[in-house]
């Protein structure tokens, strides 16, 4: 579907010329619209928040599936820089009662709209704001995140640049900061029987290993490609 097809199929008509010249402008389509599909779910998304990718639904799909195999009783989720909370909804709805799962961020104003997706998707959600693993104090046997991970001196889309939020894109330590910092202190928040579950940048996979491997040296530590052939997921299990 192109942008204005999404346009056109989104927005009421009295507000479409308006949501064409923005369009042209350079504002993404989701932004305009107001809300993106995920999974089969409608999310509200602006300005605060990333607009949800495929990639990150592959994420999903394959943590929906690793967990199944892995969790054979009720399990607890924490979702690190939830964002839209497209990430621990999808979850939570696909996964029912098995799963208990709550969501940080550290910015307020995504979490506001975590929390409006949440009700809209008629599922409970414990939402915690702070940095990473910071304001928790609970043990969690997955850890999920797409956390920052774009280093600042990288070429990306000026669509993406010029219009979702920094915050949500652009971390330090040439993009590693936030995998350095949830896998250094992620033993205290893990249950012994564990999964973490990441997604990354292509070219980061061997760096993201060599950081995981330092920190839980027995954990089965899996790369996984994307729908382009692209490393894009890295998953630590933990027995």
């Amino acid at each position: 579907m192109t942008d204005i097809e999404y346009l056109k199929k989104y927005l009421p008509e009295e507000k479409l010329r308006q949501g064409l010249k923005r369009l042209e402008r350079g504002e993404p389509v989701q932004y305009i619209v107001g809300n993106v599909d995920f999974y089969g779910y409608v999310f509200k998304v602006n300005p605060c928040v990333l607009i949800p990718r495929f990639e990150t639904e592959e994420l999903v799909s394959k943590t929906i599936e690793y967990s199944n195999l892995i969790f054979n009783d009720s399990f607890k989720v924490v979702d690190l820089g939830t964002g839209s909370g497209c990430i621990a909804i999808t979850l939570k709805k696909k996964l029912g009662d098995k799963v208990d799962v709550s969501a940080v961020d550290i910015s307020l104003d995504a979490l506001k709209v975590a929390e409006e997706n949440a009700k809209d998707n008629d599922v409970q959600i414990s939402f915690f704001h702070g940095d990473m693993l910071e304001p928790l104090s609970e043990k969690y046997d997955l850890i999920i995140s797409n956390p920052p991970y774009i280093s600042k001196d990288e070429e990306i889309m000026k669509i993406v640049r010029e219009n979702e939020p920094s915050i949500a894109l652009y971390a330090e330590d040439n993009g590693f900061a936030n995998y350095e910092k949830i896998l250094s202190n992620a033993k205290n928040y893990l249950n012994k029987k564990n999964i973490i579950a990441f997604e990354i940048g292509w070219w980061q996979g061997e760096h993201v290993v060599e950081i995981a491997r330092k920190y839980f040296p027995d954990a089965l530590i899996k790369v996984e490609k994307d729908l382009q052939d692209k490393d894009r997921f890295v998953f630590i299990f933990n027995k």
